[in-house]
């Protein structure tokens, strides 16, 4: 590619982020402007209202995370992270560490954090960032409870009581085809998709949630986002 064809993708490239930006921005003042027919004030003033309040929850949030992260650290008996994560890994994880508004889901982020400082291994594992992104805090609750369950890859875990608890399956268990309540089918699904666990086949060729197995990339993720043993 020569320079003209260089500087004409790059003019591009500024052009669609300007057309971007100028949506973020025509989308906030559409929210002050909101905000203002309830205040009875300028449109100034409520979009001053929606930025200080954004600005103030993402700083809470920020906070609590170096909280939370610190108390690992400790936890380990480090005052600060051993080893410096790639790019790549922590960018994307500080993003949504820093957004999160549920305190559970935040401190799996924060635990996420602290390990793969610990143990550079998991900061090549770019997909956990991904599936913590993409889980509920139910999701997250249910994962962790099959996988406490289990004592081996290939264990069938019965779903019928989650989240409270997850049995093994075993042989002198008399039959069962009870299913977990409709919250927690759609949360198997979405584990499921993410890789975290696989469901019984059917005969149809379906897929049954009766039981489920935990796949080695739901125990890593577990192991990667829980405190040290």
């Amino acid at each position: 590619m020569g320079p003209v064809e260089v500087t004409t993708e790059t003019a591009k490239a500024v052009q669609e982020v300007a057309k971007t930006a100028g949506k973020g921005i025509d989308a906030a003042t559409a929210m002050g402007g909101f905000i203002a027919n309830y205040v009875r004030g300028p449109v100034e003033q409520g979009l001053g209202i929606f930025e200080d309040k954004l600005r103030y929850a993402r700083w809470e949030r920020q906070q609590r995370l170096m909280q939370r992260a610190e108390a690992f650290l400790a936890e380990r008996g480090l005052k600060e992270p051993p080893n410096g994560l790639p790019l790549k890994f922590a960018v994307p994880l500080l993003q949504a560490a820093s957004l999160e508004d549920d305190d559970n889901l935040q401190d799996l982020w924060a635990h996420l954090l602290v390990n793969a400082s610990v143990e550079p291994e998991i900061a090549s594992h770019r997909m956990f960032v991904n599936m913590l992104e993409n889980m509920s805090s139910l999701d997250a609750r249910v994962l962790l409870v099959l996988k406490q369950s289990s004592t081996a890859p290939h264990d069938a875990i019965i779903t019928g009581n989650l989240p409270a608890s997850a049995p093994v399956w075993r042989p002198e268990m008399p039959q069962s085809d009870a299913q977990p309540s409709e919250e927690v089918l759609l949360s198997l699904a979405n584990l499921d998709r993410l890789g975290a666990i696989t469901g019984l086949g059917t005969a149809g060729g379906g897929t049954s949630w009766v039981a489920v197995h935990v796949t080695i990339l739901g125990r890593k993720l577990i192991d990667a986002c829980s405190a040290a043993a």
